[in-house]
């Protein structure tokens, strides 16, 4: 059973790790650019922060894969929620540093804070650990939410296409 935990814990970090690449420059060039509220995290703290939250979310995925026998019609809606909220967390970084769309982002991230809503409802008859395990996520999204939300209303006309 370590084979398992250990990849679905490692597997929302490979999005990490994409996502990192494209933020890596745009932190230094344009992302400086932008206004930004005076009660956004330092950029240091992100790739931290980051690190745990991927962590905590796939080891919780593979707590709830473990109770419900792996990849059975029972886990279709908790694990597809799952990857939905996995597509749209990695989706997000090279919409808003890629391709600098603060609206769009704005839209996925929303999408994806609700998206992780639902799959901690549905987790948690399965799990409370692993529902437990997605609260600093949500908490976090919320946060992120509303720094981008921020971003995009302070940003609007001069910097997005």
């Amino acid at each position: 059973m370590w084979l398992p935990m250990l990849g679905m814990t490692a597997l929302p970090h490979l999005g990490g790790l994409y996502g990192g690449f494209i933020t890596r420059k745009e932190v230094k060039n344009w992302y400086p650019t932008l206004k930004k509220p005076s009660w956004r995290p330092p950029n240091a703290a992100f790739p931290v922060v980051w690190t745990c939250l991927y962590t905590g979310m796939g080891y919780s995925s593979y707590l709830v894969w473990k109770e419900l026998g792996g990849f059975t019609e029972e886990a279709l809606v908790p694990l597809g929620l799952y990857g939905l909220q996995l597509a749209l967390n990695w989706i997000w970084t090279p919409i808003f540093f890629g391709a600098h769309k603060l609206k769009l982002a704005l839209v996925d991230i929303v999408l994806l804070t609700g998206t992780v809503g639902a799959t901690m409802v549905s987790w948690y008859p399965i799990s409370r650990t692993a529902t437990l395990l997605m609260a600093p996520y949500l908490a976090w999204l919320c946060l992120a939410t509303c720094l981008n939300y921020r971003i995009w209303r302070d940003n609007r006309e001069e910097k997005e296409e």
